[in-house]
Parts: C-alpha cells; sequence; structure tokens
C-alpha cells in the first residue's frame, strides 16, 4: 500500500506546484462538496423548493456519509499529508483518508440533482462540479489521487442503488403503520452506529503511526466514532418527523410567495442553530457511552425539527399552507 501512496505524491506536488492562486478557488469547490454545504441546502429544498428532493438529498448525504466513514476504518488509508512531508498541508482533515468524502458527496448528490432536474446542462454543470470538488482536494494536500477515484466511485456506485431501491423501499414505507416507519428510522440509525463499532473492532490491536500525528498540522483522531453517532442520530430525527408529519398533518405544501418562503428558512434555520448550539452547551462532548448517546440525542433532535417541528411552526405562523385548512 505504501507503494501505491508513494506514486500518488509527485501528482500531488505537481498539482500544488501550479500556483498560490488556485487556493481560493479550490477551496470553494472543496466547499461545495462539503457536508455542511449540503446540510444548510437540504432544509431549503425541503421547506422552500421541493419536499421530496430535499428528503432524498438528506438521506443520500447521511446514508452515504455513513458508507463513507465506514470504508475510511476500514482502509485505515492515511491522508497525504500525514503520510509525506512533501506535501503542503493547505487544508486538514482529522479521518482518515480513503475514500474520499468530498468526493464520493459530489459524485452521489450532484448527480442525485442532475438526475432530478433531467436536463442536458445540469448534467454538464454536475460533472464540472464533480471533477472539480475531486481535483480540489488532491490540490488542498488531503487527499492523495485514488482517494478521489475511489470516492467518485463509490459514490456513482451508491446513487445508481439509491435510484434503483428508492421507489420499491418508498412503496413498502408508506404502507407501514407510523410505529412501523419510526422503528424503520431507529433500525437503520442503529444499523449505522453498529457498522461504525464493527469496522473499528475490525482493526484489532492496530494503531495509528506515531509518524502520522508527527506530520499531520493539526490534531487527527481518525477512530472516532462521533460521526457514527452524529449521522444516526440526524436520520433518525429526520426519518421519524417525517412520518409524524405525513401521519398527523398530511403531505408537506411549500408554495407560497417568495418572501414567506425566505422566512420558513431564515426561522428554520434559527431553530436548527438553537438546538444544535442549544445542547452543545449543555450535554458533554467526547467519545464516552453517554457522551455518545447525547450527540445521538442532540441530533436526533436536529433531524426531528427539520422534517416535524420547523413545518409545525411555519404552519402556525401562517408562513406555510396547512392541509387542515
Amino acid at each position: 500500500m505504501n507503494t501505491l501512496l508513494d506514486l500518488n505524491i509527485p501528482i500531488i506536488v505537481f498539482i500544488q506546484n501550479l500556483g498560490a492562486w488556485l487556493e481560493i478557488p479550490m477551496e470553494f469547490f472543496t466547499f461545495l462538496g462539503d457536508e455542511e454545504f449540503f446540510l444548510v441546502v437540504m432544509p431549503l429544498l425541503y421547506w422552500c423548493i421541493d419536499t421530496s428532493l430535499g428528503f432524498r438529498l438528506g438521506a443520500v448525504l447521511l446514508l452515504g456519509g455513513s458508507l463513507n466513514s465506514t470504508l475510511k476504518i476500514l482502509f485505515h488509508s492515511p491522508r497525504p499529508y500525514w503520510f509525506s512531508a512533501k506535501v503542503h498541508a493547505i487544508s486538514t482533515g482529522t479521518a482518515f483518508g480513503f475514500p474520499s468524502g468530498h468526493s464520493q458527496n459530489a459524485a452521489s448528490l450532484w448527480g442525485l440533482a442532475a438526475t432530478f432536474i433531467k436536463r442536458r446542462w445540469a448534467w454538464v454543470t454536475a460533472i464540472a462540479v464533480i471533477f472539480f470538488i475531486g481535483l480540489s482536494r488532491i490540490y488542498l494536500g488531503v487527499h492523495f489521487p485514488i482517494d478521489v477515484l475511489a470516492g467518485w466511485t463509490v459514490g456513482a456506485l451508491f446513487l445508481w442503488a439509491f435510484l434503483k431501491f428508492e421507489k420499491p423501499i418508498e412503496t413498502w414505507v408508506k404502507e407501514q403503520s407510523l410505529g412501523a416507519q419510526i422503528g424503520a428510522s431507529f433500525g437503520i440509525s442503529a444499523i449505522i452506529i453498529i457498522a461504525g463499532i464493527l469496522a473499528k473492532a475490525s482493526l484489532g490491536a492496530w494503531q495509528v503511526p506515531e509518524v502520522w500525528f508527527q506530520n499531520a498540522v493539526s490534531e487527527i483522531d481518525p477512530l472516532s466514532l462521533e460521526g457514527f453517532f452524529t449521522t444516526a442520530g440526524t436520520f433518525f430525527g429526520l426519518g421519524a418527523g417525517a412520518a409524524l408529519f405525513a401521519h398527523l398533518k398530511g403531505s408537506l405544501d411549500v408554495s407560497g410567495p417568495v418572501l414567506q418562503r425566505i422566512l420558513r428558512y431564515v426561522i428554520g434555520l434559527v431553530g436548527v442553530i438553537g438546538i444544535w448550539a442549544g445542547l452543545d452547551a449543555l450535554f458533554l462532548e467526547g467519545g464516552t457511552p453517554l457522551a455518545l448517546g447525547l450527540r445521538f440525542i442532540r441530533y436526533g433532535l436536529v433531524g426531528l425539527w427539520v422534517s416535524w417541528g420547523g413545518p409545525l411552526v411555519f404552519q402556525r405562523l401562517r408562513l406555510m399552507p396547512s392541509a387542515e385548512s
């Protein structure tokens, strides 16, 4: 494996030597593949534009992210700047490098958007963005070219599987009771956590090489399970909230004047930030079972707000049409 990584180093150095002028555009493209970017876009779609696309984007982001985190631990491959002092760490990362999460997100989420729009310009845009997101990760020194290629491949395969099985699963879910739907959401969130625990356990006595810590310019914690509990909690809250709203209130109507939609988004984001920051100040942090359990609850409430609490507030404030009116 080290031989393969050694062969990738000259490629990274060559790309970085193209010049410092690329740093700002490469940071921009990396932002377009950030989970934070999609976590801002998903509520916008869900509350204001197209609920179905927003939910699908969230599902692909969360399920794909948990797959990526599991693969990272199973392969436990370093980031370039951990591995070689020849690579300049323009950006940093705390998790393992293979496969690239940004590249996977780009292929699956921008690919999903292009599939939904079904226009040639959308596919051209998506392919260009996917390519430059991957290139940005190499330039910034946080991924080997093989990490990016693997991320694109996993993302494309995941999107294919999602589109293939989405309709049958959606049909099955709609036939179930509210309790079964919430139970299914919890079951999937439990699988996400178990996958992370088993992936870490599969490493046995393996430890992160000391040289990786020495080369890293910032703190790294590639064996942390916090991300799995974050993803699992968010998925459970989002799925349970969507089921609750559908059974109690019917379908979500996101129509309305532009100003009304803007107010929904602003109030909704205030709610997200309030829950996230408020519980962050109250709850324990770290890798203990109690802290991880509280993390699950915290992010579960964030997901619940997005799919249930927020829409209820919007209806009460008459910022969103109600199926009961």
